[in-house]
C-alpha cells in the first residue's frame, strides 16, 4: 500500500449518525402522532378561550313582544270572566285562541302588527289593530259592552258597520258549537 492510501484511510472517518438515525429507534410512529393530537388539541382550546376573552358576548336580539290583553265590563270597568281572545294577523288570519278565567291573558308574539278580537257570550265583540314591538309589553284594555246595549265607542255609520259584523260573527260561532 501506498503512501497515499494511508491517509485516505485515516482521513476517511467513519460515518457519524443523523439525529434521525438517533431518535429513530426511540420515538415510534404512534407516539408522533399523539404528540401531534395533543398539540392540536392544546391550540384548539386556547383558541377558543382566546375567542371568549377578546370578544364581548354578543346579546340576543329580541325579536318578539308581549301583550296584555284585559277584557272589561264597558258599564262596571270590572274584569269580564271567561272571553275569547283571539289574535288575528291584518288578513284575519287566526295566529292564537285564549281563554283566560279573570280577564286578562299575555301572550308573546312576534314583532309586527296584529288585531285583537275580544267576545263573551252576553257581551258584544270588540276588535282593535295593535303593534308589537321587539322587548316591549303592551297592555290592551278591551271594553265589552252587553248585548242589545250600544257601545260608547259606536256612533254613526262605523257603530252601525261594527254591530252587523259582530252579530254576523257570533252567528257564524253559534253554528259551529
Amino acid at each position: 500500500m501506498s503512501d497515499t492510501d494511508s491517509s485516505r484511510d485515516a482521513t476517511q472517518v467513519a460515518p457519524v449518525p443523523g439525529l434521525c438515525a438517533k431518535l429513530r429507534p426511540q420515538v415510534s410512529l404512534s407516539r408522533v402522532q399523539a404528540i401531534v393530537g395533543v398539540t392540536a388539541g392544546l391550540l384548539s382550546i386556547t383558541g377558543f378561550v382566546y375567542s371568549l376573552v377578546t370578544r364581548p358576548a354578543a346579546t340576543p336580539v329580541a325579536t318578539t313582544g308581549d301583550i296584555v290583553a284585559i277584557v272589561q265590563d264597558a258599564r262596571t270597568a270590572r274584569a269580564v270572566p271567561g272571553p275569547t281572545i283571539e289574535i288575528l294577523t291584518l288578513k284575519d288570519a287566526l295566529v292564537t285562541t285564549l281563554t283566560p278565567r279573570d280577564g286578562r291573558a299575555r301572550q308573546s308574539l312576534k314583532e309586527g302588527a296584529y288585531r285583537i278580537r275580544a267576545s263573551h257570550p252576553r257581551f258584544g265583540t270588540e276588535v282593535r289593530q295593535i303593534q308589537v314591538m321587539a322587548g316591549q309589553t303592551a297592555e290592551i284594555r278591551l271594553r265589552l259592552t252587553p248585548r242589545g246595549e250600544r257601545s260608547p265607542h259606536a256612533n254613526g255609520a262605523v257603530g252601525e258597520a261594527g254591530r252587523a259584523i259582530d252579530e254576523g260573527i257570533d252567528a257564524v260561532k253559534r253554528l259551529f258549537r
